[in-house]
Parts: structure tokens; sequence; C-alpha cells
């Protein structure tokens, strides 16, 4: 009887374990349908431990459209995440040279007010609770995931039985209206005109102190030799010195000492946020600038990382963004409460510096008013051309040496007429590869490159190219424009409403190309239109406006730290309040 009923039992065990087992082949199976096939081994480990899987870390690659890699589709370890018409002001020095022929130019387009409302939140406004403030090194080990992978993985998007890539995710979706080049020119040039030179109605000594710089710009004497400037870089090398040297003679910037870490104070100075942090580490460094007494500030600096932020306290998964913003907006009601310094102006002289690509959501509202230093410089998510400055996206590898591998071939040695390679998130880029990927010998356009250290391989393709497409993601801005004129490369910048870097500034017609999205089947041909002449100037004027796109650890002339602050004083300069 006891052998028979252990029989029995043996028997339904097996039974038992057979049907377990065809359960879980099942399950797997389904899994593998549904799952594209580079999260399937993670699925798989996640079904044997556990028989469920965190989907966090996928979905975090999707929330707000995030590029957090570097443009090849790599991702180094020590990394915590992730641009026709004549000058504003003609300096007679240089004239720019046009990108396309006349024919592909975009039509000029009616000046109107373009709506404050970002598309960054597009959330319901729900309160997500806050996830506790954790050390820098806490959210690097964190924060580990990537937007995209390097190799084949080609971010949200995949070829389909004809070749053609397409989207599998819905992207961050066209621009509703496209601002040409031309038309920001305009913008520009209509900011500083609505302000007058009218005499201020306090009294005050900082009052009198801006009007008289912005009068000694107006009324600049003409550059006619300056080693150190390059007339046709600049929209008016005359103007811009004399504004550099009232800057360097007279402001002074208060800081505030609120916020808590690491949001506040706490500078990342890696990655391709890097900027913010930078700027937060130099300026809070600064001697020169940096003044104890608002009572003398002509700007108003709140240092606080926008990258910081939302590693620290955005819910993942919770597909909502609310918290962020209302977490700034606390942050600058309380500021406005304390000290009497925002209320005298509302805030028309305070500034932030942010690069992640939510910024512009977590500065709307009452911030919406100072002046904001962004990387997600897009017309069509609210960015004020006049008042706003468009930051530099700069990928550094090496905190320790943040100017490392700067340099490239000369013109003779850059067979490549053309390259591109990362990967295909956001609308443009596949498109730019169903257009152009092994059409040409000379046009090396291609999704991730395999991982090579130190990305030798992405950094040779662009010292060895003429031209380096700066193609937008899933925003307007991408750390290969910077990149670009690192390794002497002209840029070629496809993306519709992005305001270029230090645009107040730089003349960049005169040293990138600019094509309209809709023109990426004409790109050869543009590129080709471009005599030889032509492009040895421009690549002869890249080489020289190098200088203004570095980060030094004690800030040096003309590099990107005095750059930025310059181009935020200059517009403070030229935004003044009429009551």
């Amino acid at each position: 009887m006891k052998l028979g009923f252990k029989f029995l039992c043996h028997a339904e065990t097996k039974r038992l374990i057979s049907l377990l087992g065809v359960i879980v082949v099942i399950v797997l199976v389904v899994q593998f349908s549904e799952l594209p096939y580079s999260e399937f081994v993670t699925s798989l480990a996640g079904k044997i431990t556990s028989f469920s899987m965190d989907a966090s870390m996928v979905d975090s690659k999707l929330e707000g459209n995030i590029d957090n890699t570097h443009p090849n589709g790599s991702t180094p370890a020590s990394q915590l995440d992730q641009d026709r018409s004549s000058l504003v002001h003609n300096n007679g020095n240089g004239s720019s040279i046009n990108s396309a022929p006349s024919n592909n130019a975009p039509a000029p387009q009616s000046m109107v007010a373009l709506s404050n409302q970002t598309s960054l939140n597009s959330e319901t406004d729900s309160t997500s609770p806050m996830m506790s403030v954790m050390s820098n090194s806490s959210l690097a080990k964190k924060d580990t995931t990537k937007g995209e992978s390097s190799g084949s993985l080609l971010g949200n998007n995949s070829k389909v039985g004809n070749g053609k890539y397409v989207t599998k995710k819905n992207p961050k979706g066209k621009p509703s209206k496209v601002v040409s080049i031309s038309d920001m020119n305009l913008l520009l040039q209509q900011s500083h005109d609505s302000s007058q030179l009218v005499k201020p109605t306090r009294s005050s000594a900082v009052d009198q102190e801006i009007f008289h710089a912005r009068s000694e710009i107006e009324n600049a004497p003409i550059i006619t030799n300056d080693s150190r400037l390059y007339p046709p870089l600049y929209r008016n090398v005359s103007m811009f010195k004399r504004s550099y040297e009232l800057m360097e003679k007279m402001l002074k910037v208060y800081i505030y000492k609120d916020g808590d870490r690491p949001i506040f104070h706490e500078p990342l100075l890696d990655g391709i946020y890097a900027s913010e942090g930078w700027f937060m580490k130099l300026m809070e460094e600064n001697k020169h600038f940096v003044t104890q007494d608002p009572e003398s500030a002509h700007l108003f600096y709140i240092p606080f990382s926008s990258r910081l932020l939302q590693l620290t306290i955005y819910v993942r998964n919770s597909h909502n963004r609310s918290n962020l913003i209302q977490y700034m907006a606390k942050h600058v009601d309380m500021i406005a409460g304390k000290y009497p310094f925002w209320s005298r102006t509302d805030g028309a002289d305070h500034f932030v510096v942010a690069c992640h690509d939510w910024a512009p959501a977590e500065t709307r509202g009452r911030i919406l008013n100072c002046i904001r230093a962004l990387c997600n410089a897009d017309i069509e998510v609210g960015f004020k051309i006049g008042k706003d400055v468009s930051l530099p996206e700069t990928y550094i590898r090496s905190p320790n040496n943040p100017a490392k591998n700067i340099g490239g071939n000369p013109p003779s040695e850059r067979p490549i007429l053309a390259f591109f390679a990362g990967g295909l998130h956001g609308y443009v880029r596949p498109t730019l590869l169903n257009h152009w990927e092994n059409k040409e010998p000379d046009m090396k356009i291609s999704g991730p490159l395999p991982h090579v250290k130190g990305n030798a391989n992405y950094i040779e393709l662009m010292k060895s190219s003429k031209f380096c497409i700066c193609a937008r993601g899933h925003e307007v801005n991408s750390p290969r424009v910077v990149e670009a004129i690192f390794h002497e490369c002209v840029p070629v910048i496809i993306s519709d409403n992005f305001i270029p870097p230090l645009f107040e500034v730089l003349n960049w017609e005169s040293f990138a190309v600019f094509v309209a999205e809709k023109d990426i089947p004409n790109l050869r041909s543009i590129l080709l239109s471009i005599s030889q002449e032509k492009y040895l100037e421009m690549h002869k004027r890249v080489k020289k406006v190098q200088k203004h796109f570095v980060w030094h650890f004690k800030p040096v002339k003309y590099d990107l730290f005095h750059m930025l602050l310059h181009s935020i004083w200059y517009n403070r300069l030229f935004r003044i309040s009429h009551s």
C-alpha cells in the first residue's frame, strides 16, 4: 500500500511539474512576442527569478523623450545620464555663407507670438509623491538606464520588411509652425528694438549703470583690428567687444544660497547635461563677478540642476512631471517672499541655467519671466529669442579634461562629404537614414556605431568629414553641434525651430549650414552646392569659433563660461523694463 501511494504521489508530482513547465513556456512566448528583442534576455531572467518584471527601466527611456546617450549610441561608464539673411547688425567685415541654393530657402513667415505653453508636460497636474533626496553618488548609481545602446539597437525605431526605418513608439511630433533662421534673426532684432532706451523711473545706481552700459554698447567704436576676434563670426564684432569689456568691468551677480542639495548647489560635470553643472561650479567659485551685496547686483542666479531635479524627485512610471514643476514654483515663491529683489523686476533680472530636456517645463509659470539659459532651445516649447539664451550642450567624457580630443584633420584630409551615426530616436533621424544610408560612398550615414573605447571610431569619422550632420533626436538640441566644432567639421543643423547657442552674439550662418527638415531628400545637392572656396572659409571659421565652446577649470577670456555669462548679461541690457 505504501509503495502504491508513493508511486501515485511521484506520478502526480511529475504531472504538476510538467503543467507548470507548459505554463512558464506559454508566459515566456507571450512575453517574447510583446517585448522588443533587445529586452528578451532581461525579461527571461526576471520571469525565472520572480515571475514579474520591473518595467521602470524600459519606460524611463520613453517618458519625456529623454536622450541620455552619446550621439553615436555608445554609453561610457562614467556618464551619469546624457542649427539667407542679413545680420541683425551688419558689421561690414564678413558676409554670411548661405547653406543652400536660394530655391531651397523656406518662404518668410509672419511674426506671430508663439505660445508659452510647453509640450513637455502634457500629463495631468496631479501631484506625485516625492522621492527622498539622495547624494550625488547614489543618484549616479540609481540612474543607469540609457535612451539607446551601442551596436544594432535603434532606440524607438526599427526597420520593416521594405528596409525602411519606422517609428515604433509615438515620438514628439513635428512642430506646428517652422520659424526659419532668417525669421529668428528678425525676431532678435524686433526684441532689441522693442526695448526703447528710456530713463528708469527708479533712481538706483544699478539701473543707471545698466542704461549707461547699453548706451555705450549701441555707440561702440568700430573695431578695425583685434587679433583675438575674427569679425565674420559675430553679428557685430564692435558691439560684442564693447559689451564684453563692460561685463568684465562692472557686472555683479548675486547667487541665492537657498535650496537643498543635490538639486541646488551640486554640479554634475560629466555626461551630455554637463553644461549646467560646469556653469554652476565656475559661477559659485568666481570671485570677480559674484557679489555678496544684492543691492549692487545686476543679475541674480538661482543655481539649480535640472538633471538632478529629474533624478531626485521624478517618480518613475508616473508619466507625470507636475511635481518637478511644482517643486521649482514653490522654490521661486519662497525666494520672492523671503527677499525683495524678485518683485522689483518680477524676476526679469534673475536667471537659471538648465540643460535637461525637461527644463522648459520645469521653468514655466512665473519663472518664465527669468532669463533662461536652456539646452532645449526650442521656439515650439516657449523659448523667447532676445530674453532666453541657447545653452550649448557639451558632452563631457572626462571631467578632469573637458577639452580632451579637440582638433581635426586639415581640409585636404577629409574625404567624407557628410557624416552621421547615432540612435534613431525622434522622427528626423529615421528619415535621414531612409534617404541616405548606403546611398552614396561619400555620405557616411548610419545608426549607432559599434562601441569602441573612448568612441575613437566616432571621433575619427568626425575628424575625417567635411560636414557633420547634427540631426535632432527627441528634442531640438544635440551635443553633435559642439562636437562638430571641436573636431573642425562644419555643422549641418537639421532641427526646425532650434535656436543655435549664443545666438545673440554669433553669426551662425557664417560657419554652419542650416537645412530644413523637409529638405532632407536634397541634403547632398545642398552640400555639393557649397563651393570649395566657401567650404575652406567655413572650416577656418569653425576653428576660430572653437574657443567659445570650451570649459576650463580656471575660466579664460572668451571661453564658454564667459560667453554664456555675457549672453545673459547682454539680453538683460536689451530687455529693460519700461515701468
